[in-house]
C-alpha cells in the first residue's frame, strides 16, 4: 500500500471516452504489461488520462499525461 503525504489533495479529472479501437489498444496494452509484470492492478482512486502518438514506423505509442 501507498502512503499519501500529509495534504495530498487527489485531482479531480475529466472523463474521456475512447473509441471501441483506441480501448482495445488501451486493454491489450495493460494486458501485455501485467503478464510481463511491468505494471501491477492498483486499488486506488487516481487515473491518468492517455493518449497515442504516431511513431516513425506507422505503430502507435501510448503516452500517458500524469
Amino acid at each position: 500500500m501507498i502512503e499519501l503525504k500529509k495534504g495530498f489533495v487527489l485531482r479531480k479529472r475529466k472523463i474521456y471516452l475512447l473509441l471501441r479501437e483506441k480501448r482495445g489498444e488501451v486493454y491489450g496494452f495493460i494486458e501485455k504489461q501485467l503478464k510481463k509484470r511491468y505494471i501491477r492492478l492498483s486499488k486506488s482512486s487516481q487515473i491518468t488520462l492517455v493518449f497515442f502518438v504516431e511513431k516513425k514506423d506507422k505503430k502507435k505509442r501510448m503516452i500517458q499525461n500524469y
